[in-house]
């Protein structure tokens, strides 16, 4: 039985028609492995933060299925091209967009959740010996509405099909030649991993690192896709294998350090200290699709009986957000509703902090003596999050990735070869 890897290229990778040629020669080198090959793509280069610059001058809060409707249109433009390309190399190859292989989603424009991938179409494509051409990023709904699934998308593509296809793997080439303790643009010297578990890589995703997209991360977890992040220019190398962590020998605490940049801080001044009022506040957060990632209620003052609750967003909901709360001021009976847009996340990930005391300590430690004020602290069991001001996000990232020893001359990479997938 034939092998079925399936690979995804970002729009960096093709992101001009002679990067376009070079991917197509890395599909048939795969190929020529002996492997059945599907390809996903994102939208080339720069267009879709292009489709939605041109959306934005048109309309401050244009509709959502508006959006997915022009959004989805980029990809439609790789998927084709790249066919092209595979095909004037003598390799049979067909593009399929999401609705003609069904990518089945929730009914929810922007940031559409899989439900389920049709495998007919694929499964008689591959057997024909072609090569197939997914355009990532989008789905349809039961009702045949275009929907997309959220900035970065794409690789959530990559991976259901792999979950969906019984893939032998998922290959996710990028710009980077794979995940490295921290931002290299950053820190210079940050190491590249050979490995890394899902749950790292999760938080890690969650946290601002801007390898791969969170969903994912998770949807590779749940499904147990060997998943491997590879550099789209150095295609022989191998780069960072992502696997469950109890396949992993854990010789650190810390593993990585990352920033997010992208988050804005809401405080809701002033809040009746009475029961039900969080609530009011997320349920109707959730119901208009706005995801809140850090929380902290104050304790309520003793003369007004009211305390204040603040959250992040991801800074391209906050006018939604701000929205959002503006029509509870009624029914809440608050002040004022303060927005910081000036802030960034900056964590600490690692699998062998569990039952490992200290690790906190250190890091306010390092936050303390570089006077980095923390606004907002939250943790999980592999990751410690600080919320701070975002002039001090770079600073902090590099002392706390010194701290923790985690630069390609101190840090080896795991020992042993990479397992074969």
């Amino acid at each position: 039985m034939r092998r079925i890897i399936v690979q995804k290229f970002g729009g960096t990778s093709v992101a001009d028609t002679e990067k376009i040629k070079n991917v197509a020669k890395t599909v048939i080198k795969e190929k020529n492995n002996g492997n059945d090959v599907v390809v996903v793509v994102s939208a080339m280069g720069h267009t879709t933060d292009y489709l939605v610059k041109m959306a934005k001058d048109i309309s401050k809060l244009p509709s959502g299925r508006e959006m997915d409707m022009l959004l989805s249109t980029g990809e439609g433009v790789s998927i084709a091209l790249l066919a092209m390309a595979i095909q004037a190399e003598g390799y049979d190859a067909v593009s399929f967009n999401a609705m003609q292989v069904g990518i089945l989603t929730e009914n929810i424009h922007t940031k559409a959740r899989i439900i389920k991938i049709e495998t007919e179409k694929l499964k008689k494509n591959l057997n024909e010996g072609k090569i197939i051409v997914v355009a990532g990023f989008q789905g349809v709904t039961e009702a045949g509405e275009i929907t997309t699934l959220g900035r970065g998308g794409s690789d959530t593509s990559a991976v259901a099909l792999a979950a969906a296809l019984n893939a032998e793997r998922c290959d996710i080439y990028t710009d980077v030649e794979g995940v490295y303790t921290t931002d290299p643009r950053v820190v210079k010297n940050a190491s590249r991993l050979s490995e890394i578990s899902y749950e790292e890589m999760l938080e890690l995703a969650h946290a601002g690192a801007n390898v791969l997209h969170p969903r994912s991360v998770e949807t590779a977890k749940l499904n147990h896709v060997p998943l491997r992040v590879r550099s789209s220019f150095k295609t022989d190398d191998l780069g960072t294998l992502i696997l469950g962590v109890e396949k992993m020998e854990i010789d650190r605490p810390v593993t990585g350090v990352a920033a997010d940049l992208s988050q804005t801080r809401i405080v809701v001044c002033d809040v009746p200290d009475i029961p039900g009022q969080a609530a009011n506040i997320f349920t109707k957060l959730a119901k208009d699709n706005i995801s809140v990632d850090m929380i902290i209620q104050s304790y309520a003052r003793k003369v007004s009986n009211t305390n204040d609750i603040a959250f992040t967003v991801d800074s391209a909901d906050t006018d939604k957000t701000v929205a959002t709360l503006n029509s509870l001021k009624d029914t809440l009976k608050c002040g004022e509703i303060q927005v910081d847009r000036e802030i960034a996340k900056v964590s600490i990930v690692g699998a062998g902090m569990i039952d490992r005391p200290g690790i906190a300590s250190a890091m306010f430690d390092v936050l303390a003596r570089l006077q980095v004020n923390i606004k907002m602290i939250s943790t999980s069991e592999i990751k410690i999050s600080c919320l701070v001001n975002k002039e001090d996000a770079e600073k902090a990232v590099k002392a706390l990735h010194e701290e923790f020893g985690l630069s390609c001359d101190i840090v080896a990479d795991v020992k042993g070869d990479l397992p074969n997938v």
